[in-house]
């Protein structure tokens, strides 16, 4: 699933929900960077993670 984010999807860590809906910043292979609200930046091993799609925004 992961294989589809593009930079600026809105997106949810299943596992953190307290982090809020972050905003994908780009993803290099299984790297993806996320700018969460509550806690910043963060780079998501999406070998790990399946990231929940929120939304299909543009940047």
């Amino acid at each position: 699933m992961n294989e589809i984010l593009e930079p600026g999807m809105i997106v949810r860590h299943p596992g953190a929900p307290e982090w809020g809906e972050g905003q994908v910043q780009s993803r290099i292979g299984d790297r993806i960077t996320v700018m969460f609200p509550e806690v910043g930046k963060q780079v998501i091993d999406g070998r790990r993670v399946a990231l929940q799609i929120l939304r299909f925004n543009s940047m």
